[in-house]
């Protein structure tokens, strides 16, 4: 009988093992989101010292710099592109467009720390490959046919044709008061979205 209690207990004294990496890895992403933010340079020890793990466990974590970049970069396209389908249930379809683009705009400006970084992680002669932008362009592939559907833009409006005519949202100075030259950009964009629309 205590040989049995004992089996039942195995599985559990492993659970808060598994629950504790998993939260030092995800405090790591969220001190490195932050100091990355600031500063693209931020020293690794830094973020280690913030999060409050060692640096053997950081370095478990994230070998290098580029990993912990990379994987910030990754986590925060993720945010922004998981926000399309929310939108959509809870919009018109042209509303929440035009929501999530208001929505891109800010992560491309307040995360402008994280570009630099994710910059030079990728410049090196041996640095890894830049992710593709894959989960944000199926979200704008997501609000494009929905919007389509309903007739609310033209058709035939690729994800493709969506990030070129909002790229100049990286062109804007984050330092300066961005917000309305990218406000009449994006409703430049959404004017032309909706040139040619069935719906008008």
């Amino acid at each position: 009988m205590q040989h049995k209690r004992d089996d039942n207990d195995a599985p559990r004294s492993d659970t808060p093992l598994r629950s504790d990496a998993q939260r030092n890895r995800e405090r790591i992403l969220e001190v490195a989101l932050a100091e990355l933010t600031r500063s693209a340079d931020a020293p690794l020890s830094t973020i280690a010292k913030k999060a409050g793990v060692g640096q053997g466990t950081f370095y478990r974590n994230f070998p290098n710099r580029e990993a912990l970049v990379l994987e910030v970069y990754r986590h925060e396209m993720q945010q922004v592109a998981d926000a399309a389908a929310p939108l959509l249930r809870a919009h018109a379809p042209d509303v929440a467009l035009r929501m999530w683009m208001d929505r891109l705009a800010r992560y491309a400006m307040t995360k402008a720390g994280l570009a630099e970084a994710m910059r030079k992680a990728v410049s090196g002669p041996n640095g890894p490959a830049r992710p593709a932008h894959n989960p944000v362009t199926e979200a704008a592939t997501l609000l494009l046919r929905t919007n389509e559907e309903a007739g609310t833009i033209r058709p035939g409006v690729t994800a493709g044709d969506f990030m070129l005519a909002i790229s100049g949202l990286w062109q804007l100075d984050p330092h300066t008061d961005w917000q309305p030259r990218a406000t009449r950009l994006l409703d430049l964009v959404m004017d032309g979205l909706r040139a040619g629309a069935a719906g008008n």
